[in-house]
């Protein structure tokens, strides 16, 4: 089997894994009056139809993070596909909250490969069904940011207060009480398990991918301080006012994508030496249009995450996929399996690596898992009506 190319892999080239407060107000902006087709291929086509994701933009005014520090403005941008449906109580009943990964967002979720294998008519997911929410996590994609221009006066912010902001977005934004899924990736995985714990009747079930539910560790944490300490101890990166792309950074990223790809796939895909010259021209060129203050902040972001202490109390659904070839979360320490015993309603599933797999980046290719989502979404049971009654 040929392998695709790293450039093919761009949809990943962002990793994973993975008090007193201030008064605070909130507005929502559609950010157009009809919903827009986004780029590339982001809408649903199958049998001739199309379905497309509307984008909007949250506002919270003077809203503070769990560090005591607080941003004027701050903005959460997500997408939507599908229509809410209600209830005979009048509440949104199959709605599905869709994490994406670390440096990543949730456009990342919206391409072609996601949408055929989870999105489309008749997938697991079908946005026919089921309200799907896509929102880009503090410190991505289109909602604030670093890069935005405060570069390192950016407040600092966890994984703790991104679901802060998700639940926010669903429960106040889009008035959703119950979700009737949460399906994360890597670090939308581990965003689930703080779901699961911290908000333990908001959803009948969560599905997190690649993602471990005790704090980071072993090479995942290794990698992590490696990159951060490659951006702040490079001559170049000025306190984060840097005029170009740090050389530490530009090393750095290099040494994550090896880590996160699978060993099969590079073995393929680097015969020999002037491949391994093509890739890393490859990869200097994704890792210069990757800002390095960015990545700084969502590495360090995972420093509050650990669920471990408190998975007895999780009263959902989980079933917690991982992936044999996962050199992140190597299957061989047995930690996937030994965690899940202590949740109540909880089942792991090792997805055994192949030629066909790419280790942890196997996240980003959800043909080759699809079925799994399958098989959780009818063990949740059948909740989303064929007919829809729009709002």
């Amino acid at each position: 089997m040929r392998f695709p190319t790293f450039q093919k892999l761009a949809v990943a080239l962002s990793i994973a894994t993975f008090g007193v407060v201030a008064p605070f107000t909130h507005t929502m902006a559609q950010t157009n009056a009809q919903p827009q087709k986004l780029t590339g291929s982001a809408a649903l086509f199958a049998e001739g139809q199309s379905t497309e994701a509307k984008q909007a933009d949250a506002y919270f005014d003077n809203y503070p993070f769990r560090s005591g520090e607080v941003i004027e403005k701050l903005r959460l941008h997500f997408a939507t596909l599908g229509v809410p449906h209600r209830n005979a109580q009048g509440e949104i009943d199959n709605a599905v909250l869709v994490l994406h990964w670390t440096d990543a967002s949730g456009g990342a979720l919206l391409t072609p490969n996601y949408i055929k294998a989870l999105f489309a008519p008749g997938r697991p997911l079908d946005a026919s069904r089921y309200y799907l929410i896509f929102p880009d996590n503090v410190g991505h994609g289109l909602s604030s940011k670093p890069s935005d221009g405060l570069k390192a006066k950016f407040p600092n912010y966890g994984y703790n207060d991104m679901v802060d902001l998700q639940h926010k977005l669903v429960t106040e934004t889009l008035g959703i009480k119950r979700l009737h899924a949460i399906l994360g990736m890597s670090m939308g995985g581990m965003n689930a398990w703080q779901w699961a714990e911290a908000y333990p009747d908001a959803m009948d079930g969560i599905m997190p991918v690649v993602a471990l539910p005790t704090k980071i560790s072993g090479r995942n944490l290794l990698w992590r301080r490696i990159v951060i300490e490659g951006i702040r101890t490079d001559p170049d990166w000025k306190n984060g006012n840097y005029d170009l792309p740090p050389a530490g950074w530009l090393k750095g990223y290099a040494v994550l994508r090896m880590m996160i790809d699978g060993v099969q796939h590079l073995q393929a895909e680097i015969p020999n030496g002037a491949a391994a010259d093509r890739i890393m021209a490859e990869l200097h060129e994704q890792a210069s249009s990757i800002d390095a203050n960015d990545t700084l902040y969502a590495l360090k972001s995972s420093g509050d995450y650990d669920p471990e202490p408190n998975l007895t109390a999780i009263k959902t659904k989980v079933l917690a996929l991982n992936f044999g070839d996962d050199e992140f979360n190597p299957e061989r320490v047995h930690l996937l399996g030994r965690l899940l015993s202590k949740v109540h309603d909880g089942h792991a599933v090792v997805q055994p690596g192949s030629d066909r797999s790419f280790g942890h980046l196997t996240m980003a290719h959800p043909e080759l898992w699809a079925h799994h989502v399958a098989d959780f979404m009818r063990e949740l049971g059948d909740n989303p009506k064929k007919e829809r009654q729009s709002e």
